[in-house]
């Protein structure tokens, strides 16, 4: 880390404290939540790591300031958090940040719409990231890993927080995944049984008005389910709607698009172009095609793995998956199995 002063330092933390409450302030979700993505090493996060590493007395930043104070109990463990992170202390950073999160819970309740909820996405998320990485740690100390068991219990709270009437219904879907990740890592897959109740059977919950992202991942988990309770008809309907759901949404497409316009350029045409056009070209070209690709391998990751409990689904009540689809995604697995089923069951298929 290059040298950082104490009055950098100072500054850092305070652009933070700013940001966060100019976000609770203009309603701002989008903002308020890229503050909390404490696993995404993010430059800005890291940067503010440094800062309070350097600048070690942050609560009196919180506390002489009556616009910060208000938001202390949330941002004064996040900070340490932050802090423990980036030090590799991952199991001090999942309690700081568990501390810091049941804290923004409690301003949460307080707020009437939901705006807020890319922010509690994030926290849901984090939490399970966080603690998945602590009991990692714990287990490689020779200690009883039980902080992923902790962020279920939590993230229980927050559905019970979202399982109400309201615009913040609709974020308990994601919540809901976020402890079927969790229940199936701990192989307590029976505890997604009063969640699925709750989801299924509760007036106060449409499931079509839940985001297609999380009618996904819940299709997907509760198929698995199914698998597991043998009841192939019920897998294969929800790992089909999984799959079927499971699309190239709209910031692909735009840059599928974007793409297209610059492979439109001959080569005699980009020639031409003054150098600067070139060179903004390129950026543009980083800019779109990297992440599309990044995009594209993510969305594959995606199918296949829905495609791992279809087919074997499919299998089981008779039908055989096409050869092209076995080859797009690469299921070797899969396509021996399905030879072998094919040539077993030709000999009476011909008769």
């Amino acid at each position: 880390m290059a040298y950082l002063s104490m009055g950098e330092s100072h500054r850092r933390i305070t652009d933070y404290l700013n940001r966060f409450a100019d976000a609770i302030n203009y309603q701002d979700g989008d903002s308020l939540a890229r503050l909390f993505s404490i696993s995404s090493d993010t430059p800005s996060l890291l940067s503010l790591a440094d800062a309070l590493n350097v600048f070690q007395d942050a609560n009196r930043l919180i506390k002489q300031s009556e616009k910060f104070s208000q938001y202390g109990e949330v941002v004064a463990p996040f900070f340490r958090s932050l802090q423990s992170y980036r030090l590799g202390n991952l199991v001090d950073a999942y309690g700081a940040f568990e501390k810091a999160s049941n804290a923004f819970i409690q301003e949460f309740r307080n707020w009437e719409s939901g705006w807020a909820l890319e922010a509690l996405y994030v926290i849901a998320y984090e939490i399970r990231v966080l603690a998945e990485r602590a009991d990692r740690e714990l287990a490689s100390n020779g200690k009883s890993p039980e902080k992923l068991k902790g962020a279920g219990s939590f993230l229980m709270k927050v559905f019970g927080v979202l399982a109400g009437k309201g615009p913040k219904r609709v974020g308990a879907l994601y919540v809901t995944c976020q402890l079927f990740k969790i229940y199936f890592k701990l192989g307590t897959v029976h505890l997604c049984r009063s969640v699925i109740r709750s989801i299924e059977t509760a007036r106060i919950f449409d499931f079509e008005e839940f985001p297609t992202r999380d009618k996904v991942t819940y299709m997907y988990y509760t198929g698995r389910l199914e698998v597991l309770n043998e009841n192939f008809p019920a897998a294969d309907q929800k790992l089909s709607y999984a799959l079927t759901h499971c699309s190239l949404n709209k910031e692909a497409n735009i840059r599928f698009g974007l793409l297209h316009l610059l492979l439109c350029y001959e080569s005699n045409d980009i020639l031409a172009l003054q150098a600067s056009t070139v060179c903004w070209l390129s950026v543009l070209y980083l800019v779109i095609v990297v992440p599309l690709i990044i995009f594209l391998i993510s969305f594959c990751v995606r199918v296949r793995m829905i495609l791992k409990y279809l087919i074997p689904v499919k299998l089981s009540i008779g039908i055989l998956p096409k050869k092209q689809l076995i080859e797009n995604y690469n299921l070797v697995e899969v396509q021996l199995l399905s030879r072998s089923i094919t040539w077993f069951t030709s000999p009476f298929l011909d008769t």
